[in-house]
C-alpha cells in the first residue's frame, strides 16, 4: 500500500499555485487522489481560490483580496510571477475548481480566515459545495477553531479538520470537541506513536508540506495511510516507486 498523495495548491511545483493550470496538471495524474486549495471571499462574497490575504506575491494586483470583486480578481494575472509560460492565468473561483474536480479528486479546502476576515465564508463555501453535489468529496479545514465550530453548526455531515503546526497532548480531545475527523499538521510534528493515537481515535491525518524525497520517504515509513501533501507529486512517485510522467 502506498501513501495517498495530496497535491498542495494543485501541482504547485510545476505551475502557479492555486490556478487552474496547477489543478488540471494534478488531475491529469492518475495517482493523485487528493488536492489541497485555499479559499477566501471576494468583495462581493464569492469564494475565490488564493492563499495570501494580499495580492502582491502571486498576482499583478495590489491590496487585499477582500477589497476586489470576483470579476476584478478574475481579470488579474496570477501566472506571470511563476513563469512567462503561464502569463494570463487567472485567479479561479471555487465553483470552477469544483466543476473540474467533481468525481475525479478529493479536495481539502482550507478556509482562509482568522475569525474576523470573512465572517460568512462558511455559508458561502458550503452553498457552493452543495450546488455542485460535492459534499462527500471534500473536507473543510482551518487554523481557526471558531470557523470549524461554525461549519459544524451549519452542517452535520460535511467533514472538517483542524490545521496546525504543533503537537499537544490534548489535541485528540480538541478534535473530538470540534467534531473533526481530519487533521492537517506540519510533517515534522509526526511520529509513529502520535499517528497510532490519531488512528485509534478515527482521525485521518495529512502531513504538510513534504517537498524532498527524504522527508517523503520518512513519512511513508510511519504509516501507509498517512496522506502526504507535497508541491511535487513526481517526487512522491519516485519514493513510492510508481514512475514519473
Amino acid at each position: 500500500m502506498r501513501n495517498p498523495c495530496v497535491a498542495h495548491r494543485g501541482w504547485s511545483g510545476r505551475a502557479p499555485e492555486n490556478t487552474m493550470s496547477a489543478i488540471r496538471m494534478a488531475l491529469e495524474a492518475p495517482d493523485v487522489e487528493w488536492m489541497e486549495i485555499d479559499v477566501q471571499l471576494s468583495k462581493d462574497s464569492v469564494p475565490v481560490v488564493i492563499h495570501d490575504y494580499t495580492l502582491r506575491r502571486t498576482t499583478n494586483g495590489r491590496g487585499d483580496v477582500r477589497s476586489w470583486t470576483a470579476a476584478e480578481l478574475a481579470s488579474l494575472d496570477a501566472g506571470r510571477w511563476f513563469s512567462s509560460t503561464f502569463k494570463g492565468e487567472s485567479i479561479p473561483m471555487l465553483e470552477e475548481v469544483l466543476r473540474e474536480t467533481k468525481g475525479r479528486c478529493k479536495l481539502n479546502i482550507e478556509l482562509k480566515t482568522d475569525g474576523i476576515r470573512y465572517p460568512h465564508i462558511e455559508e458561502a463555501v458550503l452553498e457552493c459545495i452543495a450546488k455542485h453535489g460535492a459534499s462527500e468529496e471534500v473536507v473543510l479545514t482551518s487554523f481557526h477553531a471558531g470557523t470549524l465550530h461554525r461549519v459544524r453548526k451549519l452542517s452535520r455531515t460535511i467533514r472538517t479538520g483542524l490545521i496546525l503546526d504543533a503537537w499537544r497532548n490534548t489535541l485528540i480531545y480538541e478534535l473530538g470537541e470540534l467534531g473533526c475527523d481530519f487533521l492537517s499538521i506540519g510533517y515534522s510534528r509526526l511520529n509513529k506513536d502520535r499517528l497510532a493515537q490519531l488512528k485509534e481515535a478515527g482521525i485521518q491525518t495529512m502531513a504538510w508540506t513534504a517537498n524532498d524525497k527524504r522527508s517523503i520517504r520518512k513519512l511513508s515509513s510511519l504509516d501507509p495511510k498517512l496522506l502526504i501533501c507535497t508541491n511535487f507529486p513526481d517526487r512522491w512517485r519516485e519514493v513510492m516507486g510508481v514512475g514519473v510522467n
